[in-house]
């Protein structure tokens, strides 16, 4: 069975994005479904799988990355509103028998993502 799993670089600092809250949501006939909340660890991870087993399916998927209240957290003096704010990455599971890895590199005025491994 595969699994998802992302990690959050924080360019701007140098270091994990620690304390990072993500929504995953499943995008299905027009809607948006939301299946969980989590917060990066220390190193800038989820604790474990995203998404794995049954809730693992093939379909288009949506990670929303709270980067401002992230970089608001770390002291960073944003403008109002903030140029990224949330990054919404979308992407697609078409094997689900694989390991997705979505990760995040970003700064409070760019960001880049990739399919990992």
């Amino acid at each position: 069975m595969g699994y998802l799993t992302t990690h959050v670089l924080d360019t701007a600092h140098g270091s994990p994005g620690a304390g990072m809250r993500i929504d995953v949501y499943r995008l299905r006939d027009g809607s948006s479904e939301h299946l969980s909340t989590l917060t990066t660890n220390a190193d800038g991870r989820a604790d474990g799988p995203v998404l794995e087993g049954e809730a693992f399916t093939a379909g288009r998927y949506e990670l929303v990355f709270h980067v401002g209240d992230y970089f608001r957290g770390r002291g960073v003096n944003l403008p109002e509103p903030a140029f990224l704010d949330d990054v919404v990455v979308r992407f697609g599971i078409a094997s689900p028998d694989e390991h997705y890895h979505v990760p995040l590199l970003v700064s409070p005025y760019s960001y880049s993502t990739y399919r990992g491994s």
